[in-house]
């Protein structure tokens, strides 16, 4: 039997994908280089990066600045334990990070990844309540259709649905109500007061301004600041899950930058590090610190993971905050939400389309084949195999196809986004309609 010998084939041979069914998928697309906005695969083509690959380049692939402080970095120490010691690189990001986060933030816990910063959140707010004696509160609040990873506790307050099912008998109850989209807030405000009057809720968990894997639904910063009023009029804690809005994505340098009110504690993973390399941390406001300050050792917070504040992570996200804060990438952002906003108004109001939503550097088109859709839709596959025709990497959920292009993307890198957006439409208004999807495999 030969052997395998491209890229795909070896991979195929000896890895499992997330989010694949192994048995049917097309091999995958072997990436050899990053420049900029573009990937290079293993034949020389190039393809342009529309969603920041998963939403976690900020900078464009292979940063020199970053690849230079993340070498500095391990000539220096790779790595040290982080229970009972500690190293500049995590001391310097905790600092800079608190400077700009939300006033009232005021402690920095690193993990690894978006998930494990929201477990994390979650352990944080069950043991505050505990440490003070009010164990009976562990319900939390979540939108529906909201995501915030894929670990259990994650899973848990995130929306049910197809992906999750086979664990649905294991994820604790928590309370879901809608997103409060423009001309409802009202209504959602009211199954909001339904609920933190009750004296077994602890927290409400949530995706400021704009829900990621629900198709980019956005809602106003005004309800979301009422929101987090009414909870912490009950004591009720609120989760501001920034690992996909933070950094810049929206505008500005995090979705809370347009409240009023603050979260009691903040998620974050995605862009922290520039794309370099997975990294997490949550933050908390002093009060949830110091409920866990004890001369009792069980009220401490016993979290903890092998490479929790890694060096070399810390240096990546220290050097691509650096860049963040610079004036070329404000610059950068808003010549991107620019051009979005123009390419809305254009797109607006067409046969084919449902809806255009824009907040920042995000865009996402929602088309209108005429039927309900889902993840699964045979629409979401003729657009992701459309978008690799045109060289151009887009990830659509179903119905809705996003862009979330890295900050150093030119004017005419995203007029090849927008084509392709474009072609969407022409293929959606020949989409033949499909027989109906089985209930669970729906959004």
């Amino acid at each position: 039997m030969s052997q395998p010998t491209s890229l795909a084939q070896r991979d195929h041979a000896v890895l499992w994908h997330p989010y694949t069914q192994m048995q049917t998928a097309p091999l995958p697309v072997p990436i050899v280089r990053g420049e900029g906005s573009w990937l290079i695969a293993e034949d020389g083509t190039r393809y342009l990066d529309g969603i920041s690959s998963w939403w976690v380049n900020l900078h464009g692939h292979a940063n020199a600045h970053i690849a230079r402080r993340v070498s500095e970095q391990l000539h220096t120490l790779e790595h040290v334990l982080f229970a009972g010691f500690t190293h500049p690189a995590a001391v310097e990001l905790a600092e800079q990070l608190l400077e700009i986060l939300p006033s009232n933030q005021a402690r920095v816990f690193y993990s690894d990844n978006g998930s494990t910063a929201v477990e994390v959140a979650l352990k944080m707010v069950l043991q505050y309540f505990h440490n003070l004696g009010q164990p009976e509160r562990r319900t939390f609040i979540c939108f529906r259709n909201s995501y915030h990873g894929d670990t259990f506790g994650a899973m848990a307050v995130s929306s049910r649905g197809a992906f999750t099912q086979p664990f649905w008998p294991l994820l604790f109850q928590v309370e879901f109500i809608d997103v409060p989209t423009p001309g409802r807030e009202a209504e959602v405000l009211g199954q909001l007061d339904a609920l933190i009057g009750r004296p077994d809720v602890a927290g409400f968990i949530f995706e400021p301004l704009m829900l990621g894997t629900a198709g980019m639904v956005t809602y106003s910063a005004e309800v979301l600041d009422e929101m987090i009023r009414r909870c912490h009029q009950y004591g009720v804690l609120c989760i501001a899950d920034e690992v996909m809005t933070g950094f810049g994505r929206l505008g500005h340098l995090f979705a809370c930058d347009y409240l009023t009110e603050q979260p009691d504690i903040m998620c974050f993973s995605k862009g922290l590090t520039g794309g370099t390399m997975a990294m997490g941390l949550t933050t908390c406001a002093a009060p949830i610190y110091e409920a866990f300050l004890s001369s009792e050792l069980m009220k401490a917070l016993f979290h903890g993971h092998s490479y929790t504040a890694n060096p070399v992570a810390c240096a990546a996200a220290l050097a691509s905050l650096e860049l963040t804060r610079a004036p070329e990438c404000t610059d950068q952002r808003a010549r991107i939400a620019a051009a979005h906003a123009a390419f809305r108004q254009e797109m607006e109001h067409q046969p084919g389309i449902r809806e255009v939503r824009h907040l920042g550097t995000v865009l996402a088109v929602e088309y209108d084949p005429g039927e309900d859709t889902s993840y699964f839709s045979r629409l979401r596959d003729g657009f992701y195999q459309l978008s690799l025709e045109h060289h151009v990497v887009l990830r659509p959920l179903g119905n809705v196809v996003y862009l979330l292009p890295p900050y150093c993307t030119t004017d005419e890198e995203l007029g090849l986004l927008y084509t392709v957006l474009r072609r969407m439409r022409e293929l959606v208004l020949n989409f033949a309609p499909a027989p109906s999807l089985p209930e669970y495999l729906h959004d």
